[in-house]
């Protein structure tokens, strides 16, 4: 039998966060993945300043991504250009990385740092007779370990194992987007436009995006959330196609290079720890419901989990979960209430037009939309959200009793 300090479920930017902080650290460390090296996972291909921050500290080399000063936030006709803010607590320029360039740079930094990588090996959990997580079996193989992190992105059978699924009645978001020629490639803005509608003319609660890559190409999507009304007749096809008719000769867009690909963005779990293992990224519902986003709390979240594990590897499940709490929990909970409140057609037709309004509230709006809220945010920012937190909890009862039919 096989025995190691960590076993990591799952090689995309979490897991290979976590497999170099243990592998930097000298502790032993495997990481499985379903699929093969090189593989593309679908997303938006943005990074946050705060993304940016944590692959500085696994010393990633980003010379293959396209910088991003700021961002450029479109609500109705108004439309204003930000650069990201220079702080002590983030870099001030964010980027663009396609996943298949920026997950295989992850994965060979844990490779060269000692990590065990293996691929097209579907692993899941192994349980001892108290129901423990003492390893995992993928195949053949079996192996047992300190810690099992699971980094295996959206819930599927591995959190159905753990019960660790979505929790039912909260928001979750569904994202498509696809790739096209522009000269406008080489932007250095972020473009999100905010009062997104579908072919009918409804608003959708969510936003289009246009990630310009700089290699000739823009990435370009939109994302919607569960709590709309008619959210399961919503065609994400037709809704990229509506929005890529409004940017079109703005970008001068050629034709689309691929099939437009949709994935789900899971916003909550029951669970994200238990005896024995931790969940990390999506696997455990850090994703930001304002803008869909979560590499940077993958990252984060995997860099995290492995320091425990090394400061006490008996208490590190719950202590991980205690510090994954404070630090990103009133944020992602008011979200998720935000999302429920924009879901109201009359709310949302010209709620979001404030976010755009002033400068000020524009400046708010950026740090929400780049990931730079939580529970040590200063200035106004920080004030407005955890203003927010209180007032959307008193909300939040009226807000599920009177949501929309989905």
């Amino acid at each position: 039998m096989e025995h190691v300090d960590i076993a990591i479920i799952g090689a995309g930017p979490a897991g290979a966060a976590a497999a170099i902080t243990a592998a930097n650290a000298g502790a032993s460390v495997v990481v499985f993945d379903k699929a093969g090296y090189g593989r593309d996972k679908v997303c938006g291909d943005g990074l946050t300043p705060r993304a940016v921050g944590a692959l500085n500290a696994l010393d990633i080399n980003m010379d293959d991504a396209h910088r991003i000063c700021g961002l450029r936030m479109i609500a109705g006709k108004v439309a204003r250009e930000l650069d990201w803010p220079t702080t002590d607590r983030f870099p001030n320029h964010g980027a663009v990385w396609p996943r298949r360039r920026l997950d295989a740079a992850l994965i060979d930094a844990a490779t060269k740092a000692g990590a065990d990588v293996r691929f097209n090996a579907e692993a899941h959990p192994v349980f001892d007779d108290d129901g423990r997580v003492v390893g995992v079996s993928a195949g053949d193989t079996e192996l047992r370990a300190g810690l099992t992190i699971v980094a295996a992105g959206a819930p599927g059978s591995v959190a159905r194992q753990l019960g660790a699924d979505r929790v039912p009645d909260e928001p979750f978001g569904l994202a498509i987007r696809t790739y096209a020629e522009t000269p406008r490639h080489a932007d250095e803005h972020l473009e999100a436009c905010l009062t997104l509608r579908d072919e009918h003319g409804t608003p959708v609660p969510g936003y289009g995006w246009m990630f310009p890559a700089g290699d000739g190409t823009v990435n370009i999507g939109v994302g919607a959330l569960s709590t709309m009304k008619g959210f399961k007749k919503l065609n994400l096809n037709s809704l990229l196609e509506s929005y890529r008719q409004l940017v079109n000769d703005d970008w001068q867009l050629g034709p689309n290079l691929e099939r437009p690909r949709a994935w789900r963005l899971p916003m909550s779990t029951t669970r994200r720890h238990g005896p024995g293992w931790v969940a990390i990224g999506d696997a455990a519902g850090l994703v930001n419901p304002m803008n869909g986003e979560g590499i940077d709390y993958g990252l984060e979240s995997g860099m995290l989990a492995v320091e425990c594990f090394l400061d006490d590897p008996a208490s590190a499940p719950a202590r991980y979960d205690d510090l994954v709490g404070e630090r990103f929990d009133a944020f992602l909970r008011t979200g998720r209430r935000f999302s429920f409140l924009i879901g109201h057609p009359w709310i949302l037709r010209s709620g979001l037009r404030l976010s755009v309004s002033t400068t000020a509230i524009a400046n708010i709006t950026l740090a929400v939309m780049g990931n730079l809220v939580d529970n040590t945010t200063p200035g106004s920012a920080g004030k407005v959200m955890w203003a927010a937190d209180r007032t959307l909890a008193a909300a939040d009862p009226i807000l599920r009793r009177t949501r929309a039919a989905a």
